[in-house]
């Protein structure tokens, strides 16, 4: 899928002055101008299997002008990744005649920070990157591949790269959007920069390396795309989520669950692509996509490193559901499905770091992020969303005691009308 938002034509003028000043004699210069511009960006998400066979040249070619050679490549790669696959990546660029040095980095969320990106610099440098012709290759998670987009997003102003996602949180959400981002004063993602790959090529044989933890990591942001768009991408979950996991969402799976595989990664993609495309800078911030994302930075900071980006998501959509429960916007019925989904894939749906003075300071700053309004998705039925402004904190206070109450079981929810909502 190619991701390429419109653009305007450029534009050189005087600048209008606001003030009223008598006209100048035609000899005198203008005094301030305004400059517009802009810049069309075109990337590609790519699904494509067998990667690391020498046999396809998908990776050797990718983001390089057409016709050029097999050149050089400084391929930035997790350490637990290059301990499985670094092996394969060096025979496949070895014969494909790609030159290329291994930066590796111990990439996970404690060390997702300026230090680290300052090393890739460091490597980038020394490697002598060509600013057009030699595009980075970043091979592993979604810290990896937001390090080394910001990193490349610094190196001369921009550099081209790749991303190669390795973990399905990475093939869904981190590796197919625009921005980059490390984190800044125990604030998530603070700083960053919006400088998409040119590609980014995904291969679920990665899958077949990934723990059961890691994969639930990557269904929890698939959910948020079924809870708030696609309720048959909901009813796939619903139906076979712990099988997915069981066989690790690949192809080597069995033929039926190798099929429903591939259509909840390709509907996760499609969603959040679709979401992304028209928006891609977020100049509109009622964005469908921040559902899971309005306390869970606060909560994953606060709890790290227990708590998995997936999983402080998962936490926030439960919230988030009772919010909507207790609104009339989400059905008792409908939220028992919600939390017994979430309860099958084993994704946590409380923390302890979850108090009360926590998640009212993380809507504070999610209101600052959004530009002094709340803006928050909540499901409208499963499938559905709506936008709110006016959640008080009474009732951010009343809809984490229910969710105390639940305590992540379905089985659990025994709801009266009243003070607990309808």
């Amino acid at each position: 899928m190619t991701v390429q938002p419109d653009s305007t034509s450029e534009a050189l003028r005087p600048c209008p002055r606001t003030v009223a000043e008598p006209p100048r004699p035609p000899w005198q210069p203008h005094r301030a101008w305004q400059v517009s511009s802009s810049r069309t960006v075109s990337y590609e998400v790519v699904l494509s299997s067998g990667l690391l066979d020498p046999a396809n040249p998908t990776l050797a070619a990718a983001g390089v002008p057409d016709g050029a050679g097999p050149g050089r490549r400084l391929v930035v790669v997790d350490a637990t990744v290059q301990a499985l696959y670094g092996a394969r990546l060096c025979a496949y660029l070895t014969r494909r005649a790609v030159e290329h040095e291994f930066c590796v980095v111990d990439a996970h969320e404690s060390v997702k920070s300026m230090e680290t990106v300052f090393g890739i610099l460091a490597a980038m440098d020394a490697f002598g990157i060509s600013r057009r012709r030699e595009p980075v290759i970043a091979v592993g998670g979604g810290v990896l591949t937001d390090l080394v987009g910001l990193a490349a997003s610094l190196y001369r102003r921009a550099t081209p790269y790749l991303r190669v996602p390795t973990t399905l949180i990475g093939m869904v959400d981190a590796g197919i959007g625009a921005k980059t981002g490390v984190n800044f004063r125990q604030h998530k993602n603070r700083l960053g920069s919006y400088h998409p790959s040119s590609v980014t090529l995904i291969d679920q044989e990665f899958l077949g390396t990934l723990g059961p933890r890691h994969l639930r990591n990557g269904l929890a942001e698939i959910l948020k795309i079924a809870l708030v768009k696609d309720a048959t991408l909901f009813e796939r979950l619903e139906e076979h989520g712990p099988r997915l996991v069981e066989e690790r969402m690949r192809p080597a799976g069995s033929a039926d669950g190798a099929k429903v595989a591939e259509e909840v990664v390709e509907r996760a993609i499609h969603g959040m692509l679709e979401e992304l495309q028209p928006n891609l800078w977020e100049h509109e911030l009622r964005r469908l996509v921040d559902f899971g994302h309005s306390f869970s930075p606060a909560i994953e900071m606060a709890a790290l490193p227990a708590l998995l980006h997936g999983e402080a998501v998962c936490v926030d959509m439960a919230f988030s559901a009772v919010l909507a429960h207790r609104r009339g916007l989400l059905d008792r019925g409908d939220l028992v499905r919600l939390l017994r989904v979430m309860d099958r894939l084993e994704l946590p749906t409380w923390h302890p770091v979850c108090t009360p003075d926590l998640m009212a300071r993380g809507l504070a700053d999610t209101v600052r992020h959004r530009d002094g309004r709340q803006l928050l998705p909540l499901p409208d039925g499963i499938g559905h969303a709506r936008f709110v402004n006016d959640v008080s904190r009474a009732e951010l206070d009343a809809a984490l005691g229910l969710l105390l109450d639940l305590g992540g079981r379905s089985d659990a929810l025994a709801l009266t009308s009243g003070n607990r909502g309808a």
